[in-house]
């Protein structure tokens, strides 16, 4: 620890850096300054050492190109700019749980100030070494039967929820949020409406959901560059936490905003817009983003074993699974529980799609028999799926294909299985025995019996609501 910190003082910057505002132009503003102190992703002051924070995002010839955190009233040409040559770092401790913060880890919960911890941390780090991180392999429960039955969750997996506006995708992450396993929740509200932050404190998380989690924000009307810092200290705080041997479920909320702030920032530095007006820079920052959440370094024998289970939401342009921002994070996540607009109009939820819904380890996680279950239930809800509109007019014949009777006649048990109250928390193993009498009850065939899963990975834990 001592070493740590003699490290700490050598790297302080004892000189101060100074430059000058030159030219003002929209939300970009360019500055001039010493060489040594124009570094990319350097933040800087304007006026006074307490004055407006700006990022550092690019460079004009030999001028910087800087993006304001803060509002600039009054800002004029010639106007100081202090620069920190330091690297980005924040002190993350437990004594933040429980507590809400903005983008620069100042607290907006009027509770006083944070108590710093002993080490730092960059709020722009990189994930692990592949090789040297754990292997993912313990059931997580989740709480929701769609999710925990059709797509389920490992403890250090990462789980996207894709949804158009106004389906549920909130309620769905505040039922997660609500009931999943976890030692600690880290939740990161980007570019949210603020009257929802508030609600989501003090409504769903509640008193008791509070002492174990720290919300990181930044709302909508902030700046560009403080809601992409929003995201990065969101995944600094979940790897605080994950380095003690915690077991961290971080909720980002959402990636689509993360991205939409990168756009903003990459176009302001010049960067050329690419499909649908993307940046380049968009998809290079999202993987190294999305990579940071996952399991840590292999943990010493003897020692707590910490991961970080990523759910991050995707709010899909015009309802377009397919746009670009939510292809991407598709293709980097290791699974996606889609949210359907149709299913919510007809008052279902959460409004899971479970024909569209997966996970990439439900191979390791399912027992034999639940693997039956779930299968079976998939293949009815496709054939009924398939069949609907054929049913509803009345232009299917009862008696043509037995599977398709049954399909129709046990449609109505599934979905009111998949109907959830927002309060409601269920154990995985109380959900699959539920399905499977559903799924008993329709046909006389032999069916799977539920047994409860030898291996005690894929158990759900006791502490599941």
């Amino acid at each position: 620890m001592l070493a740590s910190a003699i490290r700490e003082v050598k790297a302080l910057e004892p000189r101060r850096f100074e430059g000058r505002v030159t030219a003002l132009e929209g939300l970009r503003i360019e500055a001039s300054g010493p060489a040594e102190a124009l570094k990319l992703g350097a933040s800087v002051r304007f006026a006074t050492r307490d004055g407006p924070r700006g990022e550092l995002v690019g460079f004009e010839g030999e001028r910087a190109i800087i993006l304001a955190c803060d509002p600039l009233e009054g800002l004029g040409l010639g106007a100081p700019v202090l620069f920190s040559a330091g690297v980005d770092f924040v002190r993350p401790s437990d004594t933040w749980l429980g507590r809400v913060i903005d983008a620069f880890a100042e607290p907006l919960d009027g509770l006083g100030p944070l108590r710093a911890g002993l080490r730092q941390r960059p709020v722009r780090s990189i994930a692990p070494n592949a090789q040297s991180r754990a292997r993912v392999q313990d059931r997580l429960a989740l709480g929701v039967k769609a999710i925990d039955v059709f797509a389920p969750c490992a403890t250090g997996q990462r789980l996207g929820v894709f949804a158009g506006s106004g389906v549920g995708k909130s309620t769905l992450m505040s039922m997660l949020a609500r009931n999943a396993e976890a030692d600690v929740v880290v939740i990161g509200l980007i570019g949210e409406r603020g009257r929802e932050v508030r609600e989501f404190v003090e409504d769903t998380l509640g008193p008791e959901g509070l002492k174990r989690s720290v919300i990181v924000t930044a709302t909508s009307d902030e700046a560009a560059p403080r809601r992409r810092r929003a995201a990065w200290l969101t995944l600094a705080v979940a790897e605080h936490f994950r380095d003690e041997g915690k077991k961290v479920i971080c909720f980002l909320d959402s990636v689509t905003r993360f991205a939409m702030a990168q756009r903003e920032i990459g176009l302001a530095a010049g960067e050329p817009p690419t499909t649908r007006g993307y940046t380049p820079s968009v998809f290079a920052e999202l993987p190294k983003l999305l990579e940071r959440a996952g399991p840590g370094v292999i943990a010493a024998p003897g020692e707590p074993q910490g991961h970080i289970t990523g759910l991050f939401t995707v709010l899909v342009d015009g309802d377009d699974h397919n746009e670009p921002v939510a292809d991407a994070v598709r293709a980097i996540l290791d699974g996606h529980v889609t949210l359907s607009r149709a299913i919510a109009e007809r008052g279902r939820f959460p409004s899971v799609d479970v024909l569209r819904s997966i996970s990439r380890l439900t191979q390791l996680l399912y027992t034999a028999d639940e693997k039956q279950i779930a299968t079976r239930a998939r293949r009815l809800l496709a054939l009924y799926a398939n069949m609907e509109e054929l049913v509803r007019i009345g232009a299917y014949a009862k008696g043509a294909d037995p599977e398709v009777d049954e399909a129709v006649s046990l449609w109505p048990k599934i979905e009111a299985f998949l109907n959830q109250d927002t309060n409601e928390g269920v154990l995985p193993s109380d959900a699959f025995a539920s399905l499977d009498a559903i799924l008993r009850s329709g046909a006389p065939l032999q069916q799977p019996v539920l047994q409860q899963p030898s291996n005690q990975r894929n158990a759900a834990g006791a502490g599941g609501r």
